[in-house]
Order: C-alpha cells, then sequence, then structure tokens
C-alpha cells in the first residue's frame, strides 16, 4: 500500500467517525451520511470526498451545502487525528453508485420475475 492509498484509508476512517459523530448544521443533523471513498490529489492540496446519503429525502444538495459549509470544523478535527503538514481541502460529492445499484438490481429481479412468470404460464 503506498503513502496515497494509506492517506486515503486513514482520511475515509476518520472522517466517518467525525460524521457519524455529529456536526450541528441543521442540514446535515439527523442524516446518516457514508464516505464511500476518499481521493486525494498527488500534491496534498484537495481531496475528493464520496458520500452516500441515507434518509436525505431530496435534500442532497442541502446536505452537501452544509457539509461545504462546517468543511474548516471537519479539517480542525482531522488535523488533531491525521499528522500531515497540510490537511488538504474537503470537497464533497455525492456517490449515486449505491442508487444505482440497487436500481440495476431491481431491473434484474424484474426481468427474473417476467421470466419465471412466463415459463411457467408456457407449462400449463
Amino acid at each position: 500500500m503506498n503513502r496515497y492509498e494509506r492517506i486515503n484509508a486513514e482520511l475515509k476512517k476518520q472522517l466517518s467517525i467525525i460524521l457519524r459523530e455529529g456536526i450541528n448544521d441543521p442540514r446535515v443533523a439527523g442524516k446518516m451520511i457514508c464516505v464511500t471513498d476518499t481521493q486525494v490529489d498527488r500534491d496534498l492540496t484537495l481531496a475528493q470526498v464520496y458520500i452516500s446519503i441515507l434518509g436525505a429525502n431530496g435534500s442532497e444538495k442541502d446536505v452537501l451545502d452544509g457539509l461545504h459549509s462546517a468543511e474548516g470544523y471537519i479539517k480542525s478535527r482531522l488535523k488533531n487525528l491525521i499528522k500531515l503538514r497540510n490537511m488538504p481541502s474537503l470537497r464533497f460529492k455525492l456517490d449515486t453508485s449505491l442508487d444505482y445499484g440497487m436500481k440495476i438490481s431491481k431491473i434484474i429481479d424484474d426481468i427474473h420475475k417476467k421470466e419465471t412468470g412466463a415459463s411457467e404460464d408456457s407449462e400449463v
């Protein structure tokens, strides 16, 4: 595991803890936020943080705005937890891969149900 992979893994772990413990912004409070991936650039000035939000019910943009406004607080907490010379700026992005995966799974289930229904009809 190279240095960037270790930094990504540690960022993901610590961000998950910080977000689980809660942020006082009402746009973020009460939402279940899962950090799905982090990617720091080569000069460690920027970190893309991919999140999945459960219970947002269409307010994903508000949650992202709340996280953006809490970036200073989150970075100060990270500085105490991760020893880096410069803490990268955080850019929160919505990870829609879980929603996409559930949609594909539903489509496959629907096709499977239609096929089993069609095969039962042909047997009669």
